[in-house]
């Protein structure tokens, strides 16, 4: 039998058998007390390194999510918005991220890395609307298409910027 053949014969029965995958469940936790452990950096800070908290709710492009112990392992990309970090039943701090990536590891400990984060206690409402609408003029304005751009996508982030301090008030 020449070797096309057998090549030809391997494929075909390799094609036959049944393509399975292996899924992992959360499973009973390991971590003290249920919770999950966070690491939240930035390129230049540290916010939260091997912190125990109860939850963390944030957005990625496959959806919004709240992530406890033993969630099943994922790797998301962020999307511009707020990432609720709650630390206990009094304890809730909320970030404004531009993007970046989480990934939850099956250890219950979940590693967010973002370009950049800010604390929603430090925005002004009135100077994001403003800067929002300066923005809008901009991109519909007859500056140049790279004025434009810059202006549509600040004006993005202000928005969402905006309906996140909204929605927190």
């Amino acid at each position: 039998m020449n070797i096309l053949a057998k090549t030809a014969r391997a494929a075909t029965s390799t094609l036959r058998r049944p393509l399975t995958s292996v899924r992992f469940y959360a499973q009973e936790a390991t971590t003290p007390g249920n919770t999950l452990i966070l690491n939240f950096t930035l390129p230049h800070q540290t916010l939260y390194k091997n912190v125990n908290v109860h939850q963390v709710n944030l957005g990625s492009t496959s959806g919004d999510m709240g992530i406890l112990a033993n969630h099943v392992p994922s790797i998301e990309q962020l999307k511009p918005g707020v990432i609720e970090v709650i630390e206990d039943s009094n304890t809730t701090q909320k970030y404004f991220v531009s993007g970046g990536f989480a990934i939850i590891h099956p250890n219950s400990s979940l590693d967010i890395n973002a370009i950049e984060a800010f604390s929603l206690d430090d925005f002004s409402i009135e100077t994001i609307k403003a800067n929002f609408a300066e923005a809008q003029r901009i991109a519909t304005s007859s500056a140049s298409e790279e004025e434009k751009t810059v202006a549509s996508i600040e004006a993005e982030v202000y928005e969402t910027l905006q309906k996140a301090l909204i929605k927190s008030a």
